[in-house]
């Protein structure tokens, strides 16, 4: 099947949730137009990702990252090509107002990735996350209807946060990609080591790292939390649900014993409901 007989909104859809099921599981209760909005800027910046994650020489990869961006601006631009994630972008573009601005920043974090592995210190880190996960939430603030100019400052807190856990939960899968993201003042400060990573040592040493970088995290969700009040209230339960679910994967790695080694931290889908009913209860 060409790509133009794909339906875009399905195409999205099913690229969310193959990608990320707590991101997924908290956009369904989003506004069916406000939701294949989100999904749209979701699988764009998924693409991204996917191309930095191919094994293809780094060359190439920028290549790809090259294209990508200018597909992207002609899709911002109203003129999208046949691709049925492009296609959605523009008509949320066209609905919503999207930013392109966020969307060429995704895309230079993107390339970072491709060239930096490792981060001296916790600016750095957090440098990188706003690249690749604040200008997210800048992204679908429109979507969301941000209904105060202060939004957008609770919202680059939230991607801080959500990348951040993103990155404490996968440390074992990125150091078999040769990746270390956590950064290496905090590794020195706690007597742990990049052959340490490289190793799975799951020792006091990181534990204790790992408690400092969950406290830090748990702090940015604290900081993002006021913002959800300032969007559209059909918008803030969805929101609501994202941040705490997301929150809750710090949870699970310290239920896991700190293991992001061998054990995957998620929200299996009764703590999904749980998490959901509680703020549905606390409205």
């Amino acid at each position: 099947m060409r790509a133009r007989e794909v339906d875009p909104v399905d195409a999205c859809r099913a690229i969310a949730r193959r990608h990320s099921k707590t991101f997924y599981w908290s956009s369904l209760f989003l506004p069916a137009v406000r939701r294949r909005a989100v999904w749209a800027v979701y699988a764009f910046c998924r693409r991204a990702d996917d191309i930095v994650d191919d094994d293809a020489p780094v060359a190439q990869r920028e290549a790809a990252l090259d294209r990508w961006e200018r597909a992207a601006r002609d899709a911002f631009a109203g003129r999208p090509n046949e691709d049925p994630v492009l296609i959605a972008l523009a008509g949320a573009v066209a609905r919503f107002g999207v930013p392109l601005a966020p969307a060429l920043a995704l895309l230079r974090g993107a390339r970072q990735d491709l060239r930096i592995q490792r981060y001296a210190s916790y600016e750095d880190l957090r440098e990188y996350c706003d690249l690749v996960a604040a200008t997210v939430g800048q992204l679908v603030l429109p979507i969301l209807g941000a209904r105060d100019p202060r939004a957008e400052r609770y919202a680059t807190a939230l991607g801080r946060a959500m990348q951040m856990t993103n990155i404490l939960r996968d440390v074992g899968e990125d150091a078999r990609l040769g990746r270390v993201y956590l950064p290496a003042e905090d590794l020195r400060r706690f007597g742990y080591s990049e052959e340490a990573i490289f190793a799975h040592a799951l020792d006091d040493r990181f534990v204790a790292l790992m408690r400092f970088e969950i406290a830090r995290v748990r702090e940015l969700y604290a900081q993002a939390e006021p913002g959800v009040a300032m969007l559209e209230p059909s918008s803030r339960f969805t929101v609501g649900v994202a941040l705490s679910l997301y929150r809750a994967i710090l949870e699970r790695i310290e239920a896991n014993g700190y293991d992001v080694f061998g054990r995957r931290a998620y929200v299996p889908l009764r703590g999904k409901l749980l998490g959901a009913l509680s703020i549905a209860l606390a409205r």
